[in-house]
């Protein structure tokens, strides 16, 4: 079994900033994939950036120039960096990676269990 347990998420006034860390632990041979999706009230889930184990990022148009997103291999964590929120922002944020079990294992997604990013005007 994988777990991903996300920390970081809260309460903040546009224009301000936080931190959401996630870390993947269990059986785990690598993780490929991680990434951060969000789902806002009555809106589907959406991938907000991910980053493959190279290093590659992807980015959601609307956090561009905003968000970083970044990763430690040997620990297995990926942590997003959120700058200048807006309230268009608040929404759970899901940490999401894709993990090999063994070597040539087909990987598997795996989910966190979200938490909520609250942005006042």
């Amino acid at each position: 079994q994988v777990q991903l347990v996300e920390s970081g998420g809260g309460l903040v006034q546009a224009g301000g900033s936080l931190r959401l860390s996630c870390a993947a632990s269990g059986s785990i041979f690598m993780v490929n994939t991680m990434g951060w999706y969000r789902q806002a009230p009555g809106k589907q889930r959406e991938l907000v950036a991910n980053i493959i184990s190279g290093g590659t990022t992807n980015y959601a148009d609307s956090v561009k120039g905003r968000f970083s997103i970044s990763r430690d291999n040997a620990k297995n964590t990926v942590d997003l960096q959120m700058n200048s929120l807006k309230p268009e922002d608040t929404a759970v944020y899901y940490c999401n990676a894709w993990v090999s079990q063994g070597r040539g294992l087909v990987p598997y997604e795996y989910w966190g269990q979200g938490t909520r990013v609250t942005v006042s005007s």
